[in-house]
This record gives C-alpha cells, structure tokens and sequence, in this order.
C-alpha cells in the first residue's frame, strides 16, 4: 500500500505522535497521502522532528504542542488545524500514559492522571474534531486501545480501566456517529517493541505474554492496521476492535 496515495487530500490529527507508535502513525498517514497534525503532550524537538520527516518525504505537517486532558487546549489544536490546511478527515486518539502501580497503593490522583489523558483525552478531541469530520463526509475516527484492556494485567487498574473504557467508547460513537458518515474503530496493539528510558523497565504484563511467532512487534505494524481503517476500502468497518499483536491475544 506504501505510495499509493489513498488519502489524497485528506487531513488527519494524530495525538501523542512524537514517538512511538503515534510518530509510526504519523508517518504512515502522511505515506498516504494525507496531511498531519502532529501533537505531542510538551515534546517540541520529537513532534518537530517528526513534521521534518513527513515534509522531507514531500508531505505536508503541522507541529500542536498541548494536553488532550485540556478540553481549551484540544479546542485550540482542532482550530489549528483547520487554520492550517482548511479542513479535518481523521482522529486517532493515540496519547496515553502507561503508570504501573499496585491498586493498595495507588492514590486517586493516580488513578485520575491515567484516564484524564487516555479517555478524557479522546473525549475532548472527539468533541472538538466532530464538526469537521461531519463536515468530511466520509470521517474517520480510530482510537488506540491495549492488549491489557482485554487480558487484564497486575498493577494497571488505572491503565486497564481506560483502555477498556477506550473500547466501550469506541463502539458508542460508532452508533451515535454513523448516520454522520463517520467510522470509529479501535486498534489495539500489543507487545510492540518501543524504545523506553533506562530507568523504566518494560511494562510487567509483557514478560506473562508472548506472540505465537515469538516475535514482538514494531510501531509500523500497528501504524499499517491504522492506515487501512482510514483508507476508503475500509469505509464498512466500523465500531470494531482490531487486534495488531502477533497473536498474542490468542495465547494470553
């Protein structure tokens, strides 16, 4: 599919692309075709280094540094990209975090930070993007869900909780938005290898699961999961949860 240009014309908004699976997701929208807003919580150097790729590839990018947990500032991110490229075809609610604690010790600002981002995040941006996207005619909205959400894992009640909620918001707005021309689906990854600083060690759920290749998986192939649910041939697939882990849900 690489080069083929199947969203021409199109303007996509990816939250929390500065690394990661959200830059891959960047990355492969803009392939397509598609122009890209890329947001990052206060990261300027990562999502500037990810609109220099796209631009240097020959697309077109613009860089919104803000927290989705803002509704205000989420306001401001869709306004700007409908400044900069006059419209908006595409959400993918990317930007979570990811915290590991035991449920006897977490704090309810704990609990609180973890859905603030993940599920208010993707509360907020729905609500600021719908417009456009009703306007698109054909919108997409796809939100980024976890393995975890569906296999349950030890010390992310927090994390488990918004990734299931992520789900159960998925399959609402397919219903309350289809009669506007818009699909909402979910992707959900699992044991991607990513980059994590030194003084973080890989999340514990990962060494209880493993890939019936043995592979673990990279940031691109949930990025290709992504870009064919914004394509056109993906218009009747909506309200769904798509898993991009090498199968690992399978021997959870």
């Amino acid at each position: 599919m690489a080069g083929s240009n199947e969203l021409s014309g199109k303007v996509a908004m990816v939250t929390g692309a500065g690394r990661n699976i959200g830059r891959a997701i960047a990355l492969a929208l803009a392939d397509a075709g598609a122009a890209i807003l890329v947001n990052a919580r206060s990261n300027r150097a990562e999502a500037e280094a990810v609109a220099r790729e796209i631009e240097a590839n020959g697309g077109k990018a613009v860089v919104h540094i803000g927290d989705v947990a803002d509704g205000s500032a989420v306001q401001a991110m869709a306004d700007a990209a409908l400044k900069q490229f006059g419209r908006l075809d595409i959400l993918v609610n990317n930007a979570a975090l990811r915290r590991e604690k035991p449920f006897p010790e977490m704090s309810y600002a704990e609990w609180r930070e973890i859905l603030d981002v993940t599920l208010d995040g993707a509360f907020h941006c729905t609500k600021a993007c719908l417009p456009a996207l009703r306007d698109s005619g054909a919108g997409t909205i796809i939100n980024i869900g976890g393995l975890s959400a569906h296999t349950g894992a030890r010390d992310r009640a927090h994390v488990v909780t918004a990734k299931a909620g992520i789900i159960g918001f998925t399959r609402a707005l397919a219903h309350d938005l289809a009669d506007d021309g818009i699909t909402v689906n979910c992707v959900v990854p699992g044991l991607i290898g990513t980059p994590r600083p030194k003084d973080k060690p890989e999340p514990a759920h990962h060494l209880t699961h493993r890939t019936i290749t043995g592979e673990r998986g990279k940031p691109e192939h949930v990025a290709a999961t992504v870009r064919f649910l914004c394509s056109p041939a993906a218009r009747y697939i909506n309200g769904q949860a798509i898993h991009a882990n090498g199968g690992a849900y399978l021997g959870a």
